[in-house]
């Protein structure tokens, strides 16, 4: 039976969504082609009528969970318009962020994975990290001549180390110490 464009459309959507989250709970390598298409509802025959590889899906799936975790911190900032970088922290760095595989952030997740892909893979990223730089440039805001850029940086540096250093330990009051560091850390960065 064949399927109209529209359809076909929905469904390699569908496909992307689902890989952004398989991605994140298990890695690029961590999922088969057959799991990740009965995950969306559909069979591992469709894969290649969507996508030219796996390598094409991972980019894809990397794209939209990078889109949807700045659009995670957008959402956050807009619920604290006083304090955006506050609301922002206390989402990212926070024990349910931690525990989030399926939906945190990619780049926590994905990071090291992301590193050992092809050139596509790593735009995808590098575009996510952009966007994530931008987003905490608005909210740092130029103080003292300082330029936000490189604050943004060391800013996000630090959020992410340290949640992907909480998610890997078992020590869960080692896994919240770490978290609580980095808020003050970021919070005398972006003060300073």
């Amino acid at each position: 039976m064949r399927v109209s464009r529209i359809q076909a459309a929905e469904n390699r959507q569908t496909v992307i969504n689902v890989a952004s989250r398989l991605f994140r709970e298990r890695g690029f390598d961590g999922i088969g082609l057959k799991d990740l298409m009965e995950g969306a509802g559909l069979t591992q025959g469709g894969f290649y009528k969507q996508f030219a590889s796996k390598e094409d899906l991972v980019a894809e799936a990397s794209r939209r969970a990078l889109e949807s975790a700045s659009r995670r911190w957008s959402d956050a900032a807009a619920e604290n318009p006083d304090d955006p970088l506050g609301a922002v922290i206390a989402f990212y760095l926070s024990a349910d962020h931690r525990e989030e595989k399926m939906d945190g952030c990619p780049i926590v997740a994905l990071g090291a994975d992301a590193a050992r892909q092809g050139p596509d893979v790593k735009a995808a990223f590098e575009a996510g990290i952009k966007a994530h730089l931008e987003v905490l440039g608005r909210f740092i805001a130029e103080t003292d001549g300082e330029e936000p850029k490189g604050k943004a940086m060391a800013i996000l540096s630090t959020m992410v180390g340290a949640v992907t250093l909480s998610r890997v330990v078992n020590d869960p009051d080692l896994a919240q110490a770490l978290l609580d560091a980095a808020v003050e850390q970021v919070r005398d960065a972006a003060a300073a």
